[in-house]
């Protein structure tokens, strides 16, 4: 008698077990008696100063069929000018729409990438977004090495010390999210233009995920925080961004994402698509050419900008009153990475301070989902384990309702 082909188990990670433990307690999605302060989902509706939502969808007949699984060329070639924009006037190199896919969404970008990764060695860094752990099990070709970065040097390593590992480890690729999901660390200016360079020296591929670039709040920029800034040549440069509407312009639900590459790795990125998930939606795609024209697009990130920096100032101080330590204060993304070993127990671990944030309506996610760990190879307590992701990524007011309730929480506790 034969049987069925059996199916891995596969855990739920990061804000999905949350949001699924969350439920046991009696959270519904969208409940506004609940403050969702765990999950990476900016605030959708309108904020002071930035453009009105879209609220009309318009569909070309032409656009009930499929695609082109690298994305239609108008949409390519806006994204690639929103970079040049940005980021490169007055540069040689430029990008142009055979330097841009576009996919349906950042998860599909990233498993794209990670499809068509070659054998070799990848490094990766704790704390990070918790999807790279699913991703870097999951393509095998890859052997990904561990760098951690430690609290007590503010989640930061030196770009020396970066090449050091480099050479040492002979690592072929690094992944970073910059802005960091989950500290706020933001890799910028001569830090940044130095990671380039050490990518041009050492040959080293640098996948940056890009998503919470528009987040970044250091006085006296103007635009977000990107790689492309520093790319000499668009086509030579080992440098692939990874970003979308998803964080920066609040359309998650869109689910639209891109890749910025040089044209022969944005060619294999779309062999890659071709047999895992065929291509995004056409109707978005024409949608997000509005979304991305430069009038529209500086309104948005300036009211962006602004109106997270405000949230960001407030949740800081609201915890930092409650006994939460921030190693390092938030440059960039809508995260606050705070340690609670300081309050009483249970709290004073990721997991308890969740579990009883439960039973004042709050959800919030435990540190060790951002430890990194493919495999598991690595045992014994997560590092991690007194640390809590805090978004401030929900309106003001169910933001300050949902911190307020927390106050009681840890006030009750002591």
């Amino acid at each position: 008698m034969t049987t069925g082909q059996t199916f891995r188990p596969l855990p739920f990670m990061g804000v999905i077990h949350v949001n699924n433990e969350a439920m046991k307690a009696g959270w519904i999605m969208g409940d506004p008696n609940w403050s969702n302060l765990g999950q990476g989902q900016p605030e959708v509706g309108d904020i002071p100063d930035a453009p009105a939502r879209f609220s009309e969808l318009k569909i070309d007949p032409s656009d009930h069929a499929y695609g082109p699984v690298e994305g239609i060329p108008e949409y390519r070639q806006a994204v690639a000018d929103h970079y040049n924009r940005l980021y490169r006037k007055g540069k040689r190199s430029q990008y142009t729409l055979e330097n841009v896919m576009i996919a349906p969404g950042g998860r599909a970008a990233l498993a794209r990438v990670g499809a068509a990764l070659g054998v070799g060695r990848l490094g990766y860094f704790t704390p990070d977004y918790t999807a790279y752990e699913d991703m870097l099990t999951t393509f095998s070709r890859v052997e990904p090495v561990w760098i951690e970065l430690a609290a007590s040097r503010g989640f930061r390593i030196e770009p020396s010390e970066l090449e050091a590992r480099v050479e040492k480890d002979k690592l072929g690729a690094l992944l970073v999210s910059n802005p960091c999901n989950p500290t706020g660390v933001a890799i910028r200016g001569k830090e940044l233009a130095a990671w380039l360079e050490m990518s041009r020296r050492r040959g080293t591929t640098l996948l940056f995920d890009e998503f919470y670039s528009h987040y970044h709040y250091t006085p006296g920029t103007d635009c977000g925080v990107s790689a492309a800034e520093f790319v000499e040549d668009v086509d030579a440069d080992h440098i692939v961004i990874v970003d979308g509407l998803t964080k920066c312009f609040r359309y998650p639900g869109w689910r639209s994402g891109w890749v910025l590459a040089p044209k022969g790795v944005i060619r294999t990125l779309t062999a890659a698509g071709s047999f895992m998930d065929g291509g995004p939606s056409r109707p978005m795609q024409r949608a997000a050419i509005e979304v991305l024209k430069p009038d529209r697009a500086d309104k948005e990130l300036a009211a962006v900008r602004k109106h997270f920096r405000a949230k960001r100032d407030m949740t800081l101080a609201k915890l930092k009153a409650m006994g939460v330590k921030f190693p390092a204060e938030p440059e960039g993304t809508f995260y606050a990475w705070g340690d609670v070993s300081g309050l009483p127990a249970p709290i004073n671990t990721g997991e308890g301070f969740m579990r009883r944030g439960f039973q004042h309506r709050a959800l919030t996610v435990p540190g060790e989902f951002f430890d990194v760990n493919p495999h598991k190879k690595r045992g014994g307590k997560s590092p991690l384990s007194t640390f809590v992701r805090f978004s401030f990524g929900p309106p003001v007011p169910n933001l300050t309702a949902g911190l307020d309730r927390l106050a009681e929480m840890v006030k009750s506790s002591r």
